[in-house]
């Protein structure tokens, strides 16, 4: 039987190793660089695992290939002695990693390609990469055999109990946070963070794993607060808002609590359950109650307002214990009630950044002394006031793990060796031109199924959609598995102030939908010439 103690102690000595490589051998000093990706003649093991929930997981369309999602980290390879295993459940498309590979600047595109192993379990199904990587022992054995001893380092989407197992077998330190103080990165676990640093967040609850507790919950904070038209529950594990379902108190305002009718309108909130909208595609309340034992719940009051943004702040921990804040966000949220992340813009508005930069430093110094490394997130809503035009601001959650706004922003600053500056939100290149981006996961349109990379690719070229690496502007296209079989595709689109971003991302949008327009591919398919026959005997 193996002893989770001692597990838990080989791990925690593994990533002591990454507090020992964050100090200069030469000097004994931190490095300038809050991240050790920075550093070359290190191999990067990329494991783009999202060991969430999978059934949560599963309502996101394409989520299989949401693993493309880091493959920004090829963009590791212009340091000339990095070298880079990234593993995938299904093989990449070979056109997508020369993508990526032509997007280094001076460096040859074969001597990246030489340094770079990709891998593939070949296994489609819901299970989180990681399980399938360790359910094959000789496929562990392989990427242990690729890895230098003591020069080598595992990063991921998310550190859970599989991720640590991996690093274990595998043994090298995991460069994220322990999954000893994962619970802080949930549901639940942001609210105790806010409370324990002092931030305002909408009054709610912390977990729950019943439907008897979850109703007298959402009937205590309907009693605290009898204004409230609706009430967010979340499942405490969901992911991208596809774990959260608004429950609409409006049409039982005859019920509210009072000290004379708690059963009566404890029995409306409980039949009005079943009629919650929720944001996963194909859930219902019989299939999210039952997933409440399982992954727990929290309620929380609903943030009205007319003119409302959501935007976010993101962190990193340093091994050594600093605190940095990396960037601001406006996020763009979708579904059927706004509750989804689907993109966001860089930076956030020039009114609140600064106070969720401040916000952001807070939580990650809780976090930090709670021993969480690496990348961090808030969320939060924002509320302006009518008349004074103030900004209400209140955090929703932590992510304590890479989120949809990491990769765009890591995206910008490795194509531009750009830096974030703390006292103006804003991100200037080595030039000192500022950078602003818009970058969606979910460019998504019926007419787009059927495209392939290699169609892309042909449209990129032809209509000159690609990142100039001289004027440092264009779009970084990502999640091109996802294009042919669900019209899905993500995008970084960068330029010199958010209005040329902006142009430039409906630009593709404008070419993607002329390039796939039924009419004009039938004129394309009338006009183009009929192809030389194939002499098959000289073959």
């Amino acid at each position: 039987m193996v002893d989770s103690h001692s597990e838990t102690e080989r791990f925690r000595q593994l990533q002591n190793q990454l507090r020992e490589w964050t100090r200069s051998p030469e000097e004994g000093q931190l490095w300038q660089s809050i991240d050790i990706f920075d550093q070359d003649d290190y191999d990067i093991l990329v494991v783009p695992s999202f060991s969430v929930d999978q059934e949560v997981g599963d309502k996101v369309t394409g989520f299989l290939h949401y693993e493309e999602r880091l493959l920004f980290s090829l963009i590791r390879l212009r340091n000339p002695l990095t070298r880079v295993i990234y593993i995938t459940a299904l093989p990449l498309c070979p056109i997508v990693i020369d993508y990526y590979l032509q997007l280094l600047p001076g460096i040859p595109f074969s001597h990246a390609r030489d340094r770079l192993l990709l891998i593939s379990t070949f296994d489609g199904s819901l299970q989180p990469l990681s399980q399938k990587i360790l359910d094959r022992p000789r496929l562990v054995k392989k990427i242990r055999a690729a890895l230098r001893p003591h020069k080598s380092y595992m990063v991921c989407y998310n550190s859970t109990d599989l991720e640590q197992q991996l690093s274990l077998k595998l043994g090298i330190p995991l460069l994220a946070a322990s999954p000893e103080v994962l619970n802080w990165g949930s549901k639940s676990g942001s609210r105790r963070i806010f409370a324990e640093a002092g931030i305002p967040h909408p009054d709610g609850s912390y977990t729950v794993r019943n439907i008897d507790d979850l109703v007298e919950e959402l009937w205590q904070l309907w009693q605290r607060q009898p204004h409230l038209q609706r009430i967010v529950v979340k499942l405490n594990e969901g992911f991208s808002g596809e774990g959260n379902a608004l429950l609409d108190l409006r049409p039982i305002q005859e019920h509210l609590p009072t000290q004379d009718n708690e059963s009566e309108s404890k029995a409306a909130l409980r039949k009005q359950l079943i009629e919650m909208s929720f944001q996963g595609a194909g859930e219902t309340w019989s299939t999210f109650s039952l997933r409440i034992p399982e992954l727990g719940a929290i309620v929380e009051a609903f943030v009205e307002g007319e003119i409302k943004r959501s935007p976010s702040v993101q962190g990193y921990i340093r091994p050594s214990g600093e605190v940095e804040i990396v960037s601001t966000h406006d996020q763009i949220l979708g579904g059927a009630d706004g509750q989804v992340y689907e993109g966001c813009y860089f930076p956030a508005d020039a009114d609140y950044r600064y106070q969720l930069q401040e916000i952001g430093l807070k939580v990650g110094e809780v976090l930090a002394a709670k021993g969480a490394i690496e990348r961090y997130g808030v969320d939060f809503i924002t509320v302006q006031d009518p008349d004074t035009k103030i900004w209400d601001i209140q955090a929703i959650e932590i992510n304590l793990r890479k989120g949809g706004t990491t990769h765009p922003f890591m995206t910008l600053r490795l194509l531009t060796n750009g830096t974030f500056d703390y006292d103006t939100g804003k991100f200037l290149s080595q030039q000192n031109q500022e950078k602003h981006y818009i970058s969606t996961d979910n460019l998504q349109k019926e007419q787009y199924r059927g495209l392939l990379p290699n169609d892309l690719m042909d449209i990129i070229a032809q209509e000159r959609l690609h990142f100039d690496s001289s004027s440092r502007t264009g779009t970084v296209f990502h999640l091109m598995g996802a294009l042919s079989e669900f019209g899905k595709l993500g995008l970084t689109s960068i330029g010199n102030s958010l209005e040329e971003a902006q142009e430039i991302y409906d630009r593709v949008v404008s070419v993607l939908d002329q390039a796939t327009d039924p009419k004009s591919l039938e004129e394309d398919a009338q006009d183009m010439p009929l192809p030389l026959p194939i002499n098959w005997s000289s073959r």
